[in-house]
């Protein structure tokens, strides 16, 4: 028996933020040096960006990063990263346990964005500084001139500002791991008043309030309706931080997982609603996902085996993607496509080599791993509106940590006179899956990407780069009347793509 999934093309719930495919890059572990940039590399321009790395991030077309931390933000005097390299000083970085060179900062970030064609999501340090550091990095990357900090950026060789739109003010400060670690009334207060003096300066930017580092807090989700009590007027969104591992579950557990993402945006709409209303708020509180992946930390360890304290730009958070992983991740992707309508910024943790899509070697090569490519079929596929679908006859299997999971997830959205469906199978067994397009237009399937393998453990590495990577299968027709019929294999990923036809 087939499931049956209506797709009504021409009911849109909601437009898709492109936002919602942004990435990260923190000063953490590989990330930075010899992940993005990497002086004397074979691949590497004049100015120590690595190529190989630039020509895998652009296809992705990736549309916001957020920088530059993360933990390492907490502690970080964004006066160290700019003017000349020769009299930047070398910290140490108390949340990693490294040492920062300060070779890369605000400036050569933003030039890192417009060869990989991104634009910055800026994080401010609210854990050892506060108000007037964040005060002085806003009007160094956003006054045109005629003022300390604008000139001072200016002497640095950048004339033009740098006109960063969203800004997040602190990162994770609920976590007691966090270098200036705050209550929720610490936090909502001081980000209230940030807040206020960014608006001072331009009522046009966004600003993001840091909510819960995950839904694991015992705080959760007291210390976001907290924060939002003090911010609510104040800032757009509230951002949410999730990382899904293995651990010790079952295949089948590790899978349905997924649906841990989706249960903590519904408990944070509730919270934001919640304050809303207490308020008289007018405006729903957007979401921002702001790191997001799966990360099983048994694989990629904060502070690997053998590493050195106070080291430089060491090994640290480095998982090897498995298949299954992919099978996870894209499972996640489709929670957040599915929740676009309060969902407006995302953010992939992190993007080259710390729990990332690409990795490298320093001084090889550059290659793409399993998540990669589920990341890529999103980004490109997945904007425009999402629109009503209803599914029926899906199977499910029972997995003892998260009850009955459906095998089979859906996504559609519409670009026009573009559909694309997004398909998951995450069950042991093939299934046909039959679609209905409902609606006025005719439609004519013109692409069908699979992912699969028969080796759930199966990766890529810079010598089978290729091991895991989508292929391009048969067009199935669509009828007259707007049927078609496909099969999905077990444990597959497929991105179809129609057109709309005259």
């Amino acid at each position: 028996m087939s499931s049956l999934l209506r797709i009504f093309s021409d009911d849109p719930i909601a437009t898709i933020d492109p936002r919602l495919y942004g990435s990260f890059i923190e000063h953490l572990g590989r990330c930075v040096y010899t992940g993005i940039y990497e002086p004397g590399h074979p691949a590497s321009d004049a100015a120590g960006w690595r190529t190989d790395v630039l020509d895998l991030v652009r296809p992705l077309h990736v549309p916001i990063v957020r920088y530059p931390g993360g933990n390492f933000v907490s502690a970080y005097d964004w006066e160290d990263g700019v003017g000349p390299r020769s009299k930047r000083p070398r910290r140490l970085d108390f949340a990693w346990a490294s040492t920062e060179t300060n070779q890369v900062g605000t400036n050569e970030f933003m030039d890192w964005c417009k060869l990989a064609g991104t634009t910055s999501m800026m994080a401010v340090n609210l854990g050892t500084r506060g108000l007037d550091a964040a005060r002085a990095l806003l009007e160094y990357c956003n006054h045109p001139r005629d003022s300390k900090y604008s000139d001072l950026r200016r002497s640095h060789g950048y004339a033009d500002p740098h006109n960063v739109r969203v800004w997040c003010l602190g990162n994770e400060m609920d976590g007691p791991w966090q270098t200036g670690h705050k209550t929720a009334l610490e936090y909502g207060r001081l980000a209230a008043e940030t807040a206020r003096a960014f608006r001072q300066f331009d009522p046009t930017l966004e600003l993001v309030a840091c909510g819960s580092s995950g839904a694991f807090m015992i705080t959760f989700p007291e210390w976001d309706r907290e924060v939002l009590e003090h911010t609510y007027d104040s800032v757009d969104a509230i951002s949410l931080h999730l990382y899904l591992g293995r651990y010790e579950h079952s295949l089948a557990d590790y899978l349905a997982s997924a649906v841990t993402l989706e249960n903590q945006i519904n408990a944070i709409v509730a919270t934001c609603d919640y304050v809303q209303a207490r308020g008289r708020h007018k405006k729903p509180m957007a979401l921002s996902f702001d790191e997001w992946n799966v990360w099983d930390m048994k694989k990629g360890p904060a502070n690997p085996p053998g590493m050195v304290r106070w080291s430089e730009a060491q090994p640290q958070v480095e998982q090897i993607y498995t298949f299954a992983d992919a099978l996870l991740f894209a499972g996640l992707m489709l929670g957040l496509i599915r929740h676009s309508k309060r969902v407006r910024m995302a953010c992939l943790a992190q993007l080259v080599n710390v729990i990332a899509p690409i990795m490298t070697r320093p001084g090889g090569a550059a290659w793409r791993q399993p998540i990669y490519w589920i990341y890529l079929h999103g980004s490109l596929h997945g904007r425009g509106d999402l629109v009503e679908t209803r599914m029926s006859g899906t199977p499910v299997t029972e997995t003892k940590n998260h009850g009955a999971s459906p095998d089979l997830d859906t996504v559609v959205t519409r670009n026009g006179d573009q559909l694309t469906v997004f398909a998951l199978n995450r069950g042991a067994g093939a299934h046909p899956l039959e679609l209905r397009l409902d609606g006025a237009v005719c439609w004519k399937m013109v692409a069908h990407e699979l992912l699969s393998s028969t080796d759930l453990e199966a990766t890529n590495s810079p010598e089978s780069p290729s091991t895991v990577a989508p292929r391009k299968i048969g067009l199935t027709p669509v009828s007259a009347d707007g049927h078609l019929t496909l099969r999905l294999s077990a444990y597959s990923w497929h991105c179809i793509r129609l057109i709309a036809t005259v």
